[in-house]
Formats: C-alpha cells, sequence, structure tokens
C-alpha cells in the first residue's frame, strides 16, 4: 500500500469503540424505537426520555451571551475571569495551601496531552490503573510515549496501593520522572473513588519513592466527574498542601460532565506545587504548548463559566439543578446495584458517577449477546462498561439479570 505517514504514524487509526456503539444504538432506536432499545454507553446524561441534559442556568447564560463573547478569540492562557472561576469551581472550600496555577485547556483532554508532552520523555512509561479510560492510551501513543497499568483492585476490592508502589518504583529504576494518572473521585469506567485514608496512603508513598530527590513524581487526576461526587468528595484536595517535595500535582478540569457543555471542549489544568518556581515554569511550558497545539479555547464556554462564578446565587442554582441529575444517577446505580446483587453479578464497587462496570471474561461476546436483547453496552478489556448516567430508569429494572445472562453465554 502507498503511504506517505511518517514510520510512527503508520499503525493509527481514529475508531473509537463508544462511538461506534453510540451510532449502532441510535440506528437500533431509529429502526424499533426508543423504548425498545437500551442505549447504555454514551457519555453523556440523558434524562428518562432519552433527552441530552443541559443545565438549564448554563443554557441560559450560554445562549444569551453577546455575539463578541461568542466569535472572538481568548487569550491562550483562557479568559482570566474563567480561570479563576474553575479554581473556584474545584477547589470550593478545599483549596490546599500551596502554589497553583490555572491554564485554559480543549477538554480535559486538552490538559491530558500537555501534561504527558511536557512533563515525560519520548519513550518513557506513563502509568494508571488497568481500568481506564481508553484514551489515555492514545493521548501517550501519539505522543510516543508507552503506556502501563497497574491493577486497581486488590482482592479486598479496594485500591491496590501494594501494585501501585510496586510498579512506580519499577518505572523510576529506568526513568528519573514518572507521570502518574488517577481518575478519581467517580471513576470512569468503575465508579469509585479513593478514600481519604487511600489518598494519605498514596501521598505516603509518594514520599517515599521521590525521597532523595533525585526522582520525581507527576501525579494527575482526573477530576471529570468531581461534580457528581458529592461535596465531601473534594476534602481530599486539602492534602494536596502537604505534597512532597518532588511531586507536582496536576488537576485535569473539564467542563463537559459538571456544566454539560460536552462538545464546546472547554476544561483547564491546574497545577499545583509547593514551589512558586514551580508554578512559574508550569505556565510558560504550558501556555507555550496551547498555542503550538490548538492556540486557544472556545470563549463561549469560557464567558458562560465566568459569568456564573460572578453571582453566588447563580453557582448555588446550577448546584441545584445538577443536583438533581446526581439523585437520578444514583438512583438507577442503586437499583442495578440490587438487582446484580440478587443475581449474583459481579461487579466492581460502585460509589458515585456516570459509570459502572461488570468484570467478565469475554466482554466483546457478552456484548454481541446484549445487541440480540438490542441493549448497547461498551465492551472493554476485561468487562462490559453500563452507562448509568445515559439509561431511563425504567430500563434499568431487569437489565441486571439480562447482563448476566449474557456473560453466561
Amino acid at each position: 500500500m502507498l503511504s506517505f505517514a511518517a514510520s510512527h504514524a503508520k499503525e493509527k487509526s481514529a475508531a473509537d469503540k463508544i462511538f461506534d456503539t453510540v451510532i449502532a444504538a441510535n440506528k437500533a432506536i431509529a429502526q424499533y424505537g426508543r423504548d425498545k432499545v437500551v442505549n447504555a454507553a454514551p457519555g453523556t446524561y440523558l434524562n428518562d426520555n432519552g433527552q441530552i441534559g443541559f443545565l438549564p442556568t448554563v443554557e441560559k447564560i450560554y445562549r444569551n451571551l453577546p455575539a463578541s463573547e461568542i466569535v472572538s478569540y481568548a487569550s491562550i492562557a483562557g479568559v482570566p475571569e474563567y480561570l479563576e472561576a474553575v479554581t473556584e469551581s474545584v477547589f470550593r472550600q478545599f483549596k490546599p495551601e500551596a502554589y497553583t496555577k490555572t491554564i485554559a485547556t480543549v477538554g480535559g483532554t486538552g490538559a491530558l496531552h500537555n501534561i504527558v508532552n511536557n512533563y515525560s520523555e519520548v519513550g518513557d512509561t506513563v502509568l494508571t490503573t488497568d481500568w481506564c479510560w481508553g484514551p489515555y492510551r492514545s493521548v501517550c501513543e501519539d505522543l510516543q510515549r508507552n503506556f502501563a497499568t497497574f491493577p486497581m483492585f486488590a482482592a479486598n476490592g479496594l485500591f491496590n496501593l501494594a501494585d501501585l508502589s510496586t510498579k512506580i518504583n519499577e518505572i523510576l529504576a529506568g526513568q528519573d520522572r514518572v507521570v502518574l494518572i488517577l481518575n478519581t473521585p467517580a471513576h470512569n469506567p468503575t465508579g469509585y473513588s479513593l478514600t481519604e485514608d487511600e489518598w494519605d496512603a498514596v501521598l505516603a508513598m509518594l514520599k517515599d519513592c521521590t525521597a532523595g530527590g533525585l526522582k520525581k513524581v507527576i501525579l494527575v487526576i482526573d477530576i471529570a466527574y468531581i461534580d457528581y461526587a458529592g461535596e465531601a468528595s473534594r476534602q481530599f484536595l486539602q492534602k494536596l498542601s502537604a505534597l512532597p517535595d518532588h511531586v507536582l500535582a496536576v488537576l485535569a478540569f473539564s467542563m463537559s460532565k459538571g456544566y454539560t457543555l460536552y462538545g464546546q471542549r472547554a476544561g483547564a489544568m491546574i497545577g499545583v506545587s509547593r514551589f512558586q518556581e514551580v508554578m512559574r515554569e508550569f505556565d510558560n511550558i504550558n501556555q507555550y504548548s496551547c498555542r503550538a497545539t490548538w492556540s486557544n479555547v472556545n470563549r463561549a464556554a469560557m464567558r458562560a463559566l465566568a459569568t456564573i462564578f460572578k453571582d453566588a446565587a447563580l453557582v448555588e442554582q446550577v448546584d441545584r439543578e445538577r443536583q438533581q441529575y446526581v439523585q437520578k444517577i444514583s438512583e438507577r446505580a442503586g437499583i442495578f446495584t440490587a438487582e446484580a446483587q440478587a443475581v449474583g453479578l459481579r461487579m466492581y464497587p460502585y460509589k458515585a458517577g456516570f459509570f459502572l462496570t461488570i468484570p467478565c471474561a469475554n466482554p466483546e461476546q457478552a456484548c454481541r449477546s446484549l445487541t440480540n436483547d438490542l441493549i448497547f453496552a461498551v465492551a472493554l478489556s476485561k468487562g462490559v462498561r453500563l452507562s448509568v448516567c445515559a439509561i431511563p430508569t425504567v430500563q434499568i429494572h431487569g437489565l441486571a439479570g439480562k447482563v448476566a445472562a449474557a456473560i453466561e453465554k
């Protein structure tokens, strides 16, 4: 085959299993009707009528922006008021006593791109959990980094600190730094959140493996679903006040989930360090990468968030509206979890968020079996992901039994 691709690009492919499953589900809906099809694939909140959720206050503010705030360029670092709003939105009353810096990115994915690009060397290994969002691997491989995982759960069903410690020390034996990505709270795809004690143990382990100052860890905390995990879920952020000297924390923020502006691609990266010079470097190198990659971020989305956080009453109103979505998702997950237990279907511990996951030996085969019942779920490498954010409550009833039957087949 005639190819013009560079050697490192030859085997790339843009196919996406999640979006492909959503397309297949929508075709089935058009053929059989919405009430006959269970679309368990989208990463967006859908109400019980199958319509995408758009927080009413966010929608009103967004639609009423003046033309100049929709069509104008934004500065490379982001609209200043947006950067302030992101910082307040993320930390609330739990801001750590440390230096922080916020830079606008194209969604949370843009933050991950900048982090991998600027804090690891070509050929380095980036580490995350074995259950993870698939594009983590894509970002790493596109930037010519190696991608490695450790088993997320120990035998007791809790976070697997022992294997994380073993793997991170193994990687640091061969390179002088490691980017570690942890998606919490409300982990995609399992719905797990690290506990306060687990966070203490993680930070203590990172202090041990960077003792002596010869090794560094860039701790990436993907907080895309933090607004669906309850206010208490933010308490761990205060623990970043005591970061070890040779650990840089970076939070990957997205407006997609918490503010229902999925397609507007507005996000941010928030650096946290004990050292001001680390934050100056963070600002310089990541703004440079923003300019070299996407130039600047969607101004309208940034202005919408800035407008909300200028008024405490608007913040409270948006939080109240979002809480209705949180309660609905929690209700759906509660029904499924109870029925899964009743039919003996094993699932990973769900605490909050858009998804839950059922481990199985043959996920592709299980998902093909489910499509015979017009149930469209996402096959992961070691299990089946269900989007409780998107499945109407009436369709949750009986779903666990059907999933169990598909896995049994």
